[in-house]
């Protein structure tokens, strides 16, 4: 049957495509998807639409994050025909997954009362809940978070719910204001002279025992090493992708030395695993379970930078905005519903 997909076609280059969908279950794990609601990730689709991520090929359908309607599904998925799921699908009309599939397998049934377009922001707070998960943060625990798009905010609410007390940090006005509509009262604009000043107030002069570096520059990476307190640890949520020139030594030397002597820890969010499994704790199906639960009792809040619902036919103007207007196109969303 035929199929509406956003393609990247070539680097900075984007269609609205028709196609033709193979709907026909060749195996007993997979499942095939009618799309409703596709999430926008905005630095990652950026990148593959840039060309320089290496797992994304160009001609290719971008996204990793929908929710959408069971239509067909081999014998050994437990969802019923008509059940609705997030899923790590793309942007198309219709996707076939495999539950095997480590990278793009999951699919969790949405609970009662969460509606599609809110629960398609659930891989954004799974990666953001990558940082909790290597972390040693605290019931009270000092926490500072880098970088208030929408991964950093997510990372920084997570944290507050876990009972720390967040401090979070950008050079952007706008992002900071949408961080305090977020319940992110505590906020420094890391372009002020008086940064440190105002850290060491608001952490009794200790600074952040955990640091969680979110915006993908290097140099704040570097930068934020100052913020930490002895026997702290540095969090790397974001993904470095531009390059960077400096003197590593200091860098390393805060690692090294007694004081302060910081760990220093990546979050990718694959680096648990993808399905639940007898004796390991946690994994991305149990965190995408959670965070629904705690988006559908707005413990955790998306509105505040939940910009945009479109019609997918709008794709070339949406990603156009995600490079030049970064302010106003920073949680979009998909609309497909009204594609029969």
């Amino acid at each position: 049957m035929n199929f509406k997909k956003i393609v990247f076609t070539e680097p900075w280059k984007v269609q609205f495509q028709e196609g033709v969908f193979t709907d026909k279950i060749e195996s007993p794990d997979e499942v095939i998807i009618k799309n409703l609601y596709s999430q926008v990730s905005p630095g990652s689709e950026l990148a593959c639409l840039a060309g320089i991520e290496d797992w994304f090929k160009i001609p290719g359908i971008p996204g990793y994050t929908a929710v959408g309607e069971v239509i067909e599904k081999g014998s050994n998925v437990t969802f019923n025909k008509g059940d609705l799921v997030f899923t790590f699908g793309p942007h198309a009309q219709y996707f076939k997954i495999n539950i095997t599939d480590r990278w793009h397998g999951i699919c969790v049934k949405l609970p009662d009362g969460l509606s599609g377009d809110i629960a398609s922001f659930a891989h954004l707070a799974d990666i953001a809940i990558s940082a909790l998960r290597v972390s040693n943060i605290q019931l009270g625990d000092y926490v500072g978070v880098t970088g208030m798009g929408p991964i950093g905010n997510l990372a920084a609410q997570l944290a507050k719910l876990q009972g720390a007390n967040v401090i979070v940090f950008d050079i952007n006005e706008t992002r900071l204001d949408i961080a305090r509509q977020c319940g992110l009262t505590n906020t420094i604009n890391s372009s002020s002279k008086k940064l440190k000043d105002e850290l060491m107030k608001m952490t009794a002069g200790k600074g952040v025992s955990t640091l969680i570096e979110a915006s993908g520059f290097a140099q704040v990476a570097e930068s934020a090493m100052k913020y930490i307190s002895q026997y702290g640890e540095m969090i790397l949520l974001g993904t470095p992708r531009a390059p960077y020139q400096t003197n590593l030594t200091a860098y390393l030397r805060d690692i090294h030395l007694f004081n302060p002597s910081i760990t220093v820890k990546g979050a990718l969010e694959f680096i648990i695993p993808t399905r639940s499994i007898e004796f390991v704790k946690h994994s991305k199906e149990r965190d995408c379970a959670i965070i629904m639960n705690l988006l559908k009792e707005e413990r955790l809040t998306v509105k505040p930078f939940y910009t945009r619902k479109v019609s997918p036919d709008q794709a070339p103007d949406i990603y156009a905005g995600l490079q030049n207007k970064k302010d106003e196109f920073i949680g979009v969303v998909f609309d497909w519903t009204d594609f029969k």
